[in-house]
């Protein structure tokens, strides 16, 4: 199993930019998909963005225009750049990892039992 371990969560203030980084275990498989989530206290977890091995792109509208995903392959590693802050972005952000993706399977973009592997989620605090 891939293993996940994400970084570069913080306390910040409204308004700010913050980049996430995940990195794998070992190299992904060639159609692979790799997301980010988060989780509010008291909430389910909430899909944000996700990036094929492509380098096609899916955002929630929650964060679309001011969250970009982004990978670098050579390095395994995903990031989440995270624009323009606000309150409601207070959470824990989690990578996960699924080993098989291509475009006709998005409808489980949303699902975290559709993702095979989890990090153990890095804290984003956003306050005024």
């Amino acid at each position: 199993q891939v293993q996940l371990v994400e970084s570069g969560g913080g306390l910040v203030q409204l308004g700010d930019t913050l980049r996430l980084s995940c990195v794998a275990s070992e190299r992904t498989t060639s159609r692979d998909l790799m997301g980010w989530f988060r989780q509010a206290p008291g909430k389910d977890r909430e899909f944000l963005a996700a990036i094929s091995s492509t380098d096609r792109t899916y955002y929630s509208d929650s964060v679309k225009g001011r969250f970009t995903i982004s990978r670098d392959n050579a390095r395994n590693t995903v990031y989440l750049q995270m624009n323009s802050l606000k309150f409601e972005d207070t959470g824990v952000y989690y990578c996960a990892y699924r080993g098989y993706f291509t475009d006709p399977y998005r409808d489980v973009l949303g699902s975290p039992d559709e993702y095979d592997s989890w990090g153990r989620g890095t804290q984003v605090t956003v306050s005024s």
